[in-house]
C-alpha cells in the first residue's frame, strides 16, 4: 500500500523563506547586529516558551487575547509562546540579578508569535529586534536608544525618516489639564493613538463616544495638535500646563533628552516632538518614541520607550529601563520597495562556480574549489556529470557571477579560465593567482 500523498502547505500566518529571501534578511540582520555592537549592546537569547503567568497581565487585555497557549500533553505547567521580547527580558533581569552587571545593555533578534488575523503585512510568526538598557534612570539612555535607531536606519540606506517623541507623563498631564478623569486616561490614550488614521475630528468623535466631557475633549484636541519647531513645542506646553506636576516632569525629561540628542550628534531633521504619538502597550512610564518613514510616507518602522516598572514584577524592587523594537520585518519589505539592497545581495551567496569538464578533470576542479574556499572565496563545485553549457545555465539561473573552467588544456598548462556572466568578460590566469583575480572581477 503506497503512502498517502500530502499537499504541501503552511498554517495561516506562517511563511517560508527561500534562499534569495534569506540572503536579504541576513544582510539586514547583520547590519543591525553591527550597530548594536557598536553601541555596546550584547546578545541575549530566551526560550520560545514562557510560563503563562510570566506573560499574562503585562500587555493589556486586547493584546493578551493574541497570546498562543502551547500546552503539551500531560504537562502540569501552563506555558505559552512568547508574545514579545520585552517581558522575557524583564524576567531574565529578575531571575539572574546576581549574575548581571548594571547597566545591562542587551539586544535580541528572535521570532515571536501572535494569534493575529492573517493579512498583508501581518503574520502570526515574525521576528522582533529589540535593544534595551536596564539600570539607567537618566535620559542619556533614552537618547542613546534614539541615536542607535537613527544610525541603524542610515546604515541600511534610509534617508527620509523621523523619530517621533512623546512622554507618557506628559500625556497624563494633558489629560489632567483637560479634565479627563484618571479612570478614563486609558480610553484617552487609545483614541489619541489613532490620530494619524482618523484625524482630529475622528479622535474628537471617539472621545465623546467614550463618555469624556465635550469641554475636556476640546482642550485635549487643542493640546495634541500643537505643532511648533523643535523645543518651541515644549515651550508652548510649558506655558499652558507647566504647573501640573505630571506635565512638568514629562517636559523636564524631554528637555533633558533633547540635550543628550544634541550631544550624540543626532540630526534635528531626524526627530520631532509629536503629542499625538501614544504607543499602545500599557507598561510605558516616560518618554516614548516611534520612527516613521516620511518620503514616501510608508508608516512606522520602530517603536519603544521607557518602562521603569516592568522589571519590578520579577524582583523586590524595579529598575529603570528603556528600549526600542525595530520592525525588522517591515524594514526588510521596505528595503525592497525602496531598492536599498546592494546589487550583489540577492539570489545566492556563491561567488564562483567551479565547473567540471569531464571525469578526468574532476580531481583538479575539486582541488581548485578547495583552494578558493581556503582563500575565503564562496565557492560551489558542480557535482553532476553534465555538459558545460548546462553548468553555465545553472550558474546564470542562480545568479552566480563568475564561472571557473578547468579543461584538459588548462590542467596541462596550470591555468584557469574565469568568465564573468553579466558581461561575458573572460580571463585566463595562472592557477596560483585565481583568488585575487576573482576578487578583481567581482569588484
Amino acid at each position: 500500500m503506497s503512502p498517502t500523498k500530502i499537499t504541501p502547505r503552511l498554517p495561516k500566518g506562517m511563511r517560508d523563506f527561500l534562499p534569495g529571501d534569506m540572503i536579504k534578511r541576513e544582510y539586514v540582520f547583520n547590519i543591525v547586529r553591527e550597530v548594536f555592537h557598536l553601541y555596546g549592546f550584547e546578545p541575549l537569547q530566551t526560550p520560545v516558551l514562557e510560563l503563562r503567568d510570566t506573560l499574562m497581565g503585562k500587555y493589556g487585555e486586547d493584546a493578551e487575547k493574541l497570546i498562543y497557549n502551547a500546552q503539551h500533553p500531560g504537562g502540569k505547567e501552563e506555558v505559552a509562546l512568547r508574545y514579545d521580547l520585552t517581558v522575557p527580558l524583564a524576567r531574565v533581569v529578575g531571575q539572574y540579578e546576581n549574575e548581571i552587571s548594571l547597566p545591562f545593555k542587551r539586544y535580541q533578534l528572535s521570532p515571536v508569535w501572535r494569534a493575529e488575523r492573517p493579512q498583508r503585512g501581518r503574520y502570526r510568526e515574525f521576528y522582533q529586534c529589540d535593544a534595551d538598557t536596564v539600570g539607567v534612570a537618566g535620559m542619556s539612555a533614552d537618547a542613546e536608544i534614539i541615536s542607535l535607531v537613527v544610525t541603524a536606519l542610515r546604515r541600511l540606506g534610509f534617508q527620509q525618516f523621523s523619530v517621533k517623541i512623546n512622554n507618557r507623563k506628559l500625556l497624563t498631564g494633558m489629560g489632567q489639564y483637560s479634565g479627563v478623569p484618571d479612570a478614563q486616561l486609558g480610553d484617552l490614550y487609545r483614541s489619541v493613538d489613532k490620530f494619524d488614521k482618523i484625524g482630529a475630528d475622528g479622535v474628537q468623535k471617539e472621545l465623546l463616544e467614550r463618555g469624556i466631557a465635550a469641554d475636556a475633549v476640546a482642550r485635549m484636541i487643542e493640546l495634541i495638535q500643537a505643532r511648533q519647531p523643535g523645543l518651541e513645542n515644549l515651550d508652548f506646553l510649558d506655558d499652558v500646563m507647566g504647573s501640573i506636576p505630571a506635565a512638568a516632569e514629562g517636559l523636564r525629561e524631554l528637555r533633558e533628552l533633547a540635550a543628550y540628542l544634541a550631544d550624540f550628534d543626532v540630526p534635528p531633521s531626524n526627530y520631532e516632538f509629536d503629542f499625538t504619538m501614544v504607543r499602545g502597550l500599557g507598561y510605558y512610564t516616560g518618554p516614548i518614541f516611534e520612527t516613521v518613514i516620511t518620503e514616501p510616507n510608508l508608516g512606522s518602522v520602530t517603536g519603544g520607550g521607557r518602562y521603569d516598572d516592568l522589571v519590578g514584577l520579577f524582583r523586590k524592587s524595579s529598575l529603570p529601563t528603556v528600549g526600542t523594537s525595530l520592525g525588522i520585518e517591515r524594514i526588510i519589505d521596505l528595503m525592497d520597495i525602496l531598492k536599498l539592497y546592494p546589487a550583489e545581495i540577492g539570489g545566492t551567496v556563491v561567488q564562483v562556480l567551479v565547473t567540471v569538464f569531464n571525469a578526468e578533470t574532476r580531481g583538479a576542479s575539486a582541488r581548485l574549489a578547495a583552494a578558493l574556499r581556503a582563500a575565503g572565496v564562496r565557492t560551489e563545485l558542480f557535482m553532476e556529470d553534465k555538459p558545460l553549457g548546462k553548468q553555465f545555465n545553472y550558474a546564470d539561473k542562480k545568479g552566480i557571477p563568475l564561472v571557473a573552467v578547468l579543461g584538459p588544456d588548462e590542467v596541462t598548462n596550470g591555468s584557469v579560465k574565469l568568465k564573468r556572466l553579466k558581461d561575458g568578460t573572460e580571463l585566463v590566469i595562472d592557477s596560483g593567482n585565481v583568488s585575487s583575480n576573482i576578487m578583481t572581477l567581482l569588484g
